[in-house]
């Protein structure tokens, strides 16, 4: 990794995320979360402040050690342990069944391999455990696709990897999840990286409807 990717790529994702509308869309969803939480791509812990009471536990994963600096600042206000893991989320480093809330916000698009991962936060979630994410990623809309498909490869070269035209809803059920709730649409912003899916999956067979 070189000096755009280990240090001005990790200030510049942060800022991206700090904007008004992703703040009302982490705040929608966010305080959902309950239990033992693992959070998938913790970045600069922009989530960290807005978990509510009913989180024991934070599990904080990320592969970035500057992002994970950042986030450390922020947890030091915390009222509840944080631990950071500096991992993949391909290879999650906790066991079989011991997460009660997992949560993805703008993180899929990133992961190399993203069914791998929801098959690994599957893996480590409870049964009767819940994914909260909101992710941003293919428009059904066919001219913003076009787009998004046009460019994606020189996207993912100067943003560390994120694509523009995931099919979230897809890969949730690729990595083994129902689907129970969930909203799309756009947030302010341009359109090519502005639809979002937000909402909530469970690991299949525990018992969701499928939408």
């Amino acid at each position: 990794m070189g000096f755009y990717g280990r240090y001005v790529l990790p200030t510049l994702t942060e800022l991206a995320m700090k904007s008004e509308a992703a703040r009302t869309e982490r705040a929608r969803i966010v305080p959902r979360a309950s239990g033992v939480v693992l959070e998938i791509g913790v970045g600069s812990g922009l989530n960290i402040p807005i978990y509510g009471d009913a989180v024991r536990k934070l599990y904080a994963l990320d592969p970035s050690a500057e992002l994970l600096r950042m986030a450390r600042r922020r947890a030091q206000r915390a009222t509840f342990p944080v631990e950071f893991l500096q991992h993949p989320a391909e290879a999650i480093p906790l066991g079989d069944g011991t997460v009660d809330t997992a949560v993805t916000t703008w993180t899929l698009c990133t992961i190399p391999d993203a069914v791998a991962a929801l098959r690994e936060i599957r893996r480590v979630l409870r049964p009767d455990s819940r994914l909260i994410f909101i992710e941003h990623g293919r428009s059904t809309d066919p001219g913003v696709v076009r787009w998004q498909d046009r460019l994606t490869p020189l996207w993912r070269k100067v943003s560390g990897g994120c694509h523009l035209n995931r099919p979230i809803d897809q890969l949730l059920a690729q990595g083994g999840f129902q689907v129970s709730e969930m909203e799309r649409g756009y947030m302010a912003g341009p359109r090519i990286g502005a639809y979002l899916y937000r909402g909530i999956a469970r690991p299949d067979g525990a018992g969701a409807d499928k939408c």
